[in-house]
C-alpha cells in the first residue's frame, strides 16, 4: 500500500519468535499472540475467532480497510489501493481456468459450507481476503459459527475454514475479485507476469505438525 498507513497484525503462538524489521514511514506492527493449536487444520478454522474478536475488539476503530493474508507469502510487486473494496474476495490460481463443477467446494449436504454442484461463479482462495472491517467482521462471524456447527455434528469441511468462506462468498458476493496475479502459485507456471503477491516455497512436513 505505497503512501498509505498501514498497520500489520501479526497473530503469533510465540512472541520471541518474531524477527526484528525496520519498518518504514507510516508502518506499524501489532503482534497479536493466541493459542498454539494441536492442529494445523485447527489453526487455520480458529483464525475465525480470533479475527472476529480482534476486529471488534480494536482493529474495526483503526483502520479503513482491512486484509486477512495467510503468513507463509513473499510480496513481488506494489500492492496497493486498486485491491480496496467494501468486500474483497481472491480467485484462486489454480481454479482459474476451471468450470465450476471442478471446484473443490464442500459436496456433502451435512455441513455448512456445503454448496451444491453447478453453483458457484469462482472458487475463493482464504490465503486472501478482506474489505470493510464491518462486512470482513460478518464474514469471519459467519465462517467461525458454521465451523462450530460442523465440529458439533462432527464433521470437517473438506478445506476448512476456506470452504466456510466460499459458501459466505457464494452467498454474499463480494464487491470485488482479486485475479489470481494477487496470489500466485509459481508451481502452476513461472512466467506469469505481473505477480503482486506469490505462495512461498515450503517443506509442509516440516512446518506443519501433522501433514
Amino acid at each position: 500500500m505505497p503512501g498509505q498507513k498501514v498497520i500489520y497484525y501479526v497473530m503469533v503462538d510465540n512472541h520471541s519468535k518474531l524477527p526484528y524489521i525496520e519498518y518504514g514511514t507510516n508502518r506499524l506492527l501489532k503482534p497479536r499472540v493466541v493459542a498454539k493449536e494441536a492442529r494445523w487444520q485447527d489453526i487455520s478454522m480458529m483464525r475465525m475467532k480470533t479475527l472476529a474478536h480482534m476486529l471488534q475488539d480494536f482493529i474495526k476503530d483503526e483502520v479503513d480497510y482491512v486484509f486477512c493474508m495467510d503468513v507463509d507469502m513473499d510480496f513481488r510487486a506494489p500492492y496497493g489501493v486498486e485491491t480496496l473494496g467494501e468486500l474483497v474476495g481472491q480467485a484462486q490460481a489454480w481454479f482459474m481456468n476451471s468450470p465450476n463443477t471442478e471446484f473443490t467446494y464442500e459436496r456433502r449436504p451435512e455441513s455448512k459450507a456445503y454448496i451444491e454442484m453447478g453453483q458457484g461463479d469462482f472458487y475463493y482462495h482464504a490465503a486472501v481476503f478482506g474489505g470493510t472491517p464491518s462486512r470482513v467482521l460478518d464474514l469471519v462471524r459467519s465462517c467461525y459459527a458454521g465451523i462450530m456447527e460442523d465440529k458439533k455434528n462432527n464433521i470437517e469441511a473438506v478445506w476448512h475454514d476456506e470452504s466456510h468462506l466460499n459458501k459466505y462468498f457464494l452467498e454474499h458476493k463480494p464487491t470485488l475479485i482479486l485475479s489470481p496475479e494477487y496470489c500466485w502459485d509459481y508451481k502452476i507456471h513461472t512466467k506469469m507476469e505481473h505477480v503482486k503477491l506469490a505462495w512461498a516455497m515450503k517443506d509442509y512436513a516440516e512446518v506443519r505438525d501433522n501433514v
